[in-house]
């Protein structure tokens, strides 16, 4: 029969908090401050560093949307058309055009797979920056290309632009969760618009950096009496080497900035290593590991493909995949259908063509181009980041990609169903310009829409351990979507005669927008929900215990 003692003793083992039940408190205790913490100068430097990536990614990306043409002087076959009439430029022929567009955006799509995945798996810090040496050293390599008897200069180039695509995709994934896993609940919506909006920024300066260097050498072209444009040779050069600039810059901050709690928490399984990190984090804006300090490990849910298959088999988390993926798809058919083929569009309506001829023509031509550009990305592209960046923690994420969506349908049946009346060589200045309003509109609901939200729904929808991997699938997808886009735009564009299928190709990208309507109505709202809320996981227990030996004395746990 137990005595007295006994049964107080026994009563007091009873109260006492388990190890898991602590373990857990603390946990979420842990994530409350992170949810909870208010805007600090350590959010701005998340912001700029990884921003900085996404400024070097769509300068890189974009330039080629120029640089092409100047490649085409240099080193192109057969005469260039400009509404079926031969110039005395030249231009690369059709396969060299795809190639070298189409090369970063395959390398792309294989970096935000890997990238996604491997962040999972060994840490966002310890990836961070390794994507942008890639981006480095491609971009100078790119600069300094050459041919040989064996390879010609854009097969070179198209080496150098997939390699650069790898490390492009990589930032994808990354700066998205980093960015994510930082913020506070109330401004992780602003912080990631704020994160993406570089990206018109790095469009911008590309095209600005375009003409300062058409500028500057305009007395060379006019001068030059060589037979291929060598002055334009330096200029294509000058321009994508200019790329690495920007990542030289933040790579140092990115090889520095500290692992994000919630990796070292939920996939490292290091609470106390957490705890630590978010105190220094939001006092100093750095965290301090001590190598001698002894590692607690807890039992949490761990990543491997049993459990992929197992929380992705349940429809109400496959259907937010699907939903982001075939999201970003539909939307990057026309983003990316547009933005590396503008020029085209623009000599199509007839701002890019030069009456002139000869040198006069070659500079012309290359001048015209970046100042259509120029008003195509100040007057649409910029605008609608930053008006995205007032409405995503107050709209909500779904309501503005659907919005975006709905519109950017209307838009793109205008634009392809009115495309003769607008663009013809008999109609008016008002019709072409507006057919550039229209152009302008489509990029403005492209980023105060579908184009912003599809980055930043995948950043926050997945459970910790598979965050940066279903956003590199999110993001491979839209990638996949650039590349049918490119190569579709060049293989059906001439179908006709020179551009007559462009027309044809704004309906499709009509149709594809209707799509991204009901793809948007498989995703959540996520505005202001912690990411462990929308990670579709009971948080009650999720914290089994600790590998090993463990108990609570006076609510703290020893071993």
């Amino acid at each position: 029969m137990a005595t007295e003692g006994s049964s107080v003793a026994s009563n007091e083992n009873h109260h006492k908090p388990s190890t898991s039940y602590v373990l857990d408190e603390r946990r979420r205790a842990a994530l409350a401050e992170v949810d909870n913490a208010k805007f600090s100068w350590f959010h701005v430097k998340v912001c700029c560093v990884a921003g900085a990536g996404f400024f070097t990614d769509a300068y890189d990306i974009f330039a080629i949307n120029i640089a092409s043409r100047m490649l085409g002087y240099v080193y192109g076959h057969g005469k260039y058309l400009v509404l079926g009439l031969k110039t005395t430029g030249q231009a690369l022929n059709a396969d060299q055009d795809l190639g070298v567009k189409v090369a970063t955006p395959v390398g792309t799509l294989f970096g935000q797979l890997f990238f996604g995945w491997l962040a999972d798996v060994v840490g966002r810090k310890r990836m961070y920056g390794f994507e942008l040496i890639i981006i480095i050293i491609a971009c100078f390599a790119q600069a300094l290309c050459g041919s040989a008897p064996a390879v010609s200069v854009i097969g070179v180039l198209i080496v150098w632009r997939f390699i650069m695509g790898i490390g492009i995709g990589g930032d994808y994934p990354l700066s998205a969760v980093i960015s994510s896993e930082f913020a506070s609940t109330r401004i992780r919506g602003r912080l990631m618009n704020a994160v993406f909006a570089f990206q018109g920024w790095g469009n911008f300066v590309a095209v600005l950096v375009a003409f300062i260097i058409t500028a500057a050498y305009k007395d060379n072209i006019l001068n030059d009496t060589s037979s291929n444009h060598r002055p334009v040779d330096f200029m294509w050069r000058i321009l994508i080497g200019l790329g690495c600039v920007p990542g030289c810059i933040a790579l140092y901050f990115r090889l520095t900035i500290p692992e994000t709690p919630r990796f070292t928490m939920d996939i490292e399984r290091n609470i106390q290593q957490a705890s630590k990190d978010i105190e220094n984090i939001l006092t100093v804006g750095k965290s301090n590991v001590d190598p001698d300090a002894i590692v607690q490990r807890v039992e949490a849910p761990r990543a491997n493909w049993a459990d992929f298959s197992a929380h992705f088999s349940q429809w109400d988390n496959l259907k937010v995949l699907i939903g982001t993926s075939w999201s970003w798809f539909a939307l990057d058919i026309a983003f990316y259908g547009l933005s590396l083929n503008s020029s085209i569009i623009l000599e199509t309506i007839g701002f890019g063509s030069a009456k002139t001829s000869g040198n006069q023509g070659v500079y012309d031509n290359l001048k015209n181009i970046c100042v259509g550009n120029l008003i195509l990305s100040a007057a649409g592209l910029i605008p609608g980041y930053w008006v995205c960046f007032l409405f995503i923690d107050s709209w909500g994420r779904k309501p503005i990609q659907l919005m975006g969506f709905i519109l950017l349908t209307i838009i793109f049946v205008c634009m392809g169903f009115g495309y003769d009346k607008m663009t013809g060589p008999n109609v008016n200045d008002n019709a072409k310009n507006a057919f550039v309003f229209l152009y302008c509109l489509a990029n403005f609901f492209q980023n105060f829409g579908p184009n912003t939200t599809t980055f930043i729904v995948p950043g926050e929808a997945f459970p910790t351990r598979y965050r940066s991997t279903a956003h590199g699938i999110s993001a491979a997808s839209g990638k996949l979507g650039a590349i049918v886009a490119q190569v579709g735009f060049a293989r059906l564009k001439d179908i006709g005669g020179p551009n007559k299928f462009v027309k044809h190709i704004l309906e499709i990208f009509a149709f594809f927008m209707l799509t991204g309507i009901f793809s948007t109505l498989l995703i959540p709202e996520t505005k202001g929900r912690s990411l462990e809320e929308l990670s579709n996981e009971d948080q009650d227990g999720f914290i089994k215990g600790t590998v090993g030996t463990a108990e609570v004395r006076d609510g703290v746990i020893v071993q």
